[in-house]
């Protein structure tokens, strides 16, 4: 139930008092950033937009004014919709029934660089937090392909991505600790271990991520690889051949010619041939690149340094259709994601589902996985696809959704004790046998673990 005008208004008042008044906006430029996040990606979605506007943004600058704007927002029975950097693909941070949006991104310290972990509050962006443990000699379990997003939103919205060969997802002992912001309740709820793993990917509504603590491992000399092969399916032989390295790779990231070509411009990125990027441990450099040969591949550069690491994983996940779309304006594509050796085995057979398809694919640690773009031609066509590709053993997930389809049932469960008033992110949450189902808005199925956002 959207908050009353009196109720906005007296907020308004109190987050003045709180932040500053450059800490809140009722701007409607602003209110209309605020509102929206990149499900654009998906021409399903934004054929639904605007999805929801809200009234007011609040930019607190710590952990204990995030849990305050919490507290006043409840106090005053205000939906609240937490952001980050607004990078998500699958409309979660789009406030759906108005009210304020929690935007955290001002909330940025690195608190803490500990052996094997570091704690930041919940607007530190991933790149600072990549930073920092490398300052101390240490690395980050993952991040993001978007690495400037911030690790609240990683952790809340977000799955996987560069470290995932390796980690997995990121509700696969990445996070040891939270401190949640819950409505009823001043300050931080603190938990760790199996309970704050609980709180991972949940769109911020069961609780407000305000200040996280995840794992780090030691340092590794990793060098940004790129390589080119005359065909997709020989760069498809080295996706599966490196990713059996040890140590495994960080990053493995393979574009037919057609998708490469529209990469940003690179004179490692041949835009007639299919391409690969890998983000490869210096000791198995040789042994790399001799996989590379050995599938008709030739390596076009070595890179070192954690800003040329970090260019590959931007260059990864939804990057690569992201300029596609870009970069192909007279085109409405289209992406599902999908999992599976199928992806490489069958993989003519894959891309023959969707007239005109593409596949960009991602070694993982549960097998390929990749995003199968192809032109759109309304949503009908895209989800009936769908059986076509799981009838060839392909793993699919639909990202034409804005709601949870990752352990609903739990979810459901948690947030009846955290949000009972259901004020956080309302509307992101159904029924678990709709989101089965389908819901409302796609053929949901269960999430693959390691996508990035």
């Amino acid at each position: 139930m959207p908050a009353t005008q009196e109720s906005l208004d007296t907020l308004r008042v109190a987050l003045v008092d709180l932040l500053g008044d450059r800490g809140v906006s009722t701007d409607q430029r602003t209110r209309e950033r605020a509102s929206v996040d990149e499900a654009t990606m998906s021409p399903i979605l934004t054929e639904q937009l605007p999805l929801g506007l809200a009234d007011l943004v609040a930019y607190p600058a710590s952990a204990d004014e995030i849990a305050a704007v919490l507290q006043l927002a409840a106090r005053h029975g205000v939906p609240v919709t937490t952001r980050g950097k607004g990078t998500g693909n699958y409309g979660q941070g789009i406030p759906l029934h108005g009210g304020v949006v929690l935007d955290t991104s001002r909330a940025r310290a690195v608190v803490e660089v500990g052996d094997g972990y570091v704690t930041a509050e919940a607007g530190a962006s991933m790149v600072s937090l990549e930073q920092a443990a490398a300052a101390a000699g240490q690395q980050l379990w993952m991040y993001p392909s978007t690495a400037q997003s911030t690790i609240g939103g990683f952790l809340s919205g977000g799955s996987g991505g560069t470290g995932s060969i390796s980690h997995g997802s990121n509700w696969e002992g990445f996070v040891t600790a939270l401190d949640i912001a819950l409505p009823g309740e001043d300050g931080l709820l603190h938990v760790e271990g199996a309970e704050a793993q609980t709180f991972v990917h949940t769109y911020g509504t069961a609780g407000v991520i305000a200040r996280a603590t995840v794992r780090l491992e030691p340092l590794q000399d990793w060098r940004a690889v790129y390589a080119t092969f005359p065909t997709f399916e020989q760069a498809l032989t080295a996706v599966r051949t490196l990713r059996g390295t040890t140590p495994a790779p960080r990053l493995v990231s393979a574009d037919r010619a057609e998708i490469a070509a529209k990469l940003p411009k690179d004179p490692a990125i041949a835009v007639d041939r299919a391409s690969l990027r890998g983000i490869i441990d210096g000791v198995v450099l040789e042994e790399s690149r001799d996989l590379i040969e050995a599938a008709g591949g030739t390596v076009e550069d070595v890179r070192e340094g954690l800003q040329q690491t970090t260019k590959v994983s931007m260059l990864s996940y939804n990057h690569p259709i992201w300029w596609l779309k870009r970069n192909s304006p007279d085109t409405v594509w289209f992406h599902v994601e999908v999992g599976g050796e199928a992806l490489i085995d069958r993989i003519a057979e894959v891309e023959a589902v969707y007239p005109g398809a593409l596949l960009h694919i991602e070694a993982a640690h549960i097998g390929p996985i990749g995003m199968l773009t192809a032109p759109y031609t309304g949503a009908e066509d895209v989800y009936a696809g769908y059986p076509a590709l799981r009838d060839l053993g392909v793993r699919v997930h639909s990202p034409h959704q804005y709601y949870v389809d990752h352990g609903v049932e739990e979810l459901v469960a948690l947030k009846q004790r955290t949000d009972p008033a259901g004020l956080l992110n309302p509307g992101h949450v159904i029924d678990p046998a709709l989101v089965e189902s389908g819901g409302s808005t796609a053929s949901a199925q269960p999430s693959i673990p390691g996508f990035g956002k």
